[in-house]
């Protein structure tokens, strides 16, 4: 009873604090902040990420979190993504890429070049969400040539990918913070290559507080609908990486784990050639990680590798983002979402690079946990969506030893 008093008495506090860090942030940072123009954008999307934390361990990074099988090399920085745009791809039959396609279960026709168009979604499926406003459709008007569409990366219903973030049924405060942290530098990515943290800061300090207040708002109204099914096994798919995401390379499993997270597409071709919002994603974990997970999420312990569970080794998630980790206030869900995204989350705080004023609550829960510490961790968060018939890749396997 004791012990249930305090977990909640911790709870409350720790909304209470979040609250009244979120007032000071706001009052400091919030109003009055200037939007910054297309002509003060940098002219290359790199330029926002061109000097590397001092002290950042990259050695012991995840890599696989970032979608790279070897550490970066003194001096390595992102390349920058291409422009949006509707040209025919030089390498591809001209007619393949405009033919009419259609998925199962939309009326929707697009062609390739459609879907490849960043500044206007194609979109499958419109009856699953409310009106996309423009900044979703078709991105910052003050942006040009190099708008990109919210809604092309994290999708019309705002699930996301791997590669980048879950963004549905987050709290409109805490979208809109994260936002600012990336116009002002204080979240980026703790390894320097990841393209897509560049194009991020440039489209953040490109909108403007009007598109910011719409984007945040509109996908603040999509209840999250988890989409990644949690797999233990000793064994996975090969695999390459493109874009940063893993893309299978056969249906067997013939590569063992090695203590990674290993997420990727259940069905390549709807995902990536045709960006369809029903199509989900697996995510293979370690056997044992999500128990291991539990333990540490719930309680703050974690037995094994040296440690025999007896004291805490860290602050319990449920004590923030509550028993369901659903979230409260401002404080984000975290349950069901992409365990890729969560541990690099985890890793930037740990490093650094993730370094907004809230952000620095984290930083000492994340300070004693290591890699097979954050692997059980998002194996048991991302495990823990509830079940919904309309989602059928929502669900969990406890995969057989292979």
């Amino acid at each position: 009873m004791q012990r249930t008093i305090a977990r909640i008495i911790a709870a409350v506090a720790c909304v209470v604090l979040g609250a009244l860090i979120q007032r000071y942030y706001d009052a400091r940072h919030l109003r009055g902040s200037p939007t910054l123009t297309a002509s003060a954008l940098p002219n290359r999307v790199s330029d926002t990420q061109s000097v590397r934390l001092a002290g950042t361990d990259f050695q012991q990074e995840p890599l696989w979190a970032y979608g790279f099988e070897t550490p970066p090399a003194p001096g390595d920085t992102a390349i920058p993504q291409a422009l949006p745009t509707r040209s025919l791809r030089p390498n591809e039959d001209s007619v393949e890429q405009t033919m009419p396609r259609h998925v199962a279960g939309s009326t929707a026709t697009f062609s390739l070049v459609d879907i490849r168009d960043l500044q206007t979604v194609a979109d499958w499926f419109p009856n699953d969400h409310p009106p996309m406003p423009s900044i979703v459709a078709h991105g910052s008007v003050a942006l040009g040539k190099a708008a990109r569409a919210c809604g092309s990366c994290h999708l019309p219903t705002g699930r996301g990918r791997p590669e980048n973030a879950p963004v549905s049924g987050l709290p409109v405060a805490y979208f809109e913070r994260q936002i600012r942290d990336f116009r002002s530098g204080k979240r980026r990515s703790a390894d320097p290559r990841k393209p897509n943290t560049n194009t991020m800061i440039m489209l953040a300090r490109g909108m403007t507080d009007e598109e910011l207040a719409a984007a945040a708002t509109y996908f603040g109204s999509i209840a999250w609908t988890p989409w990644v099914r949690v797999v233990e096994t000793d064994m996975v798919p090969r695999t390459r990486i493109s874009g940063n995401l893993f893309l299978p390379l056969e249906q067997s499993k013939t590569v063992p784990i090695a203590g990674r997270i290993i997420e990727m597409p259940e069905d390549p071709e709807q995902s990536e050639k045709y960006r369809n919002a029903h199509s989900g994603f697996v995510a293979y974990v370690p056997v044992g990680s999500i128990a291991r997970g539990k333990e540490l999420v719930t309680t703050g312990r974690a037995s094994g590798a040296g440690n025999d569970g007896s004291q805490p080794k860290t602050t319990p998630c449920t004590t923030c983002h509550g028993p369901d980790l659903l979230g409260a206030a401002d404080v984000p869900p975290i349950a069901g979402r992409s365990p890729s995204y969560l541990v690099r989350q985890l890793w930037d705080m740990k490093q650094g690079t993730r370094d907004g004023d809230l952000a620095q609550l984290m930083k000492p829960v994340v300070a004693s946990l290591t890699g097979e510490d954050l692997v059980a961790v998002a194996a048991y968060v991302s495990s823990r969506a509830p079940r919904s018939p309309a989602t059928p890749a929502n669900k969990i396997d406890q995969g057989r030893r292979r």
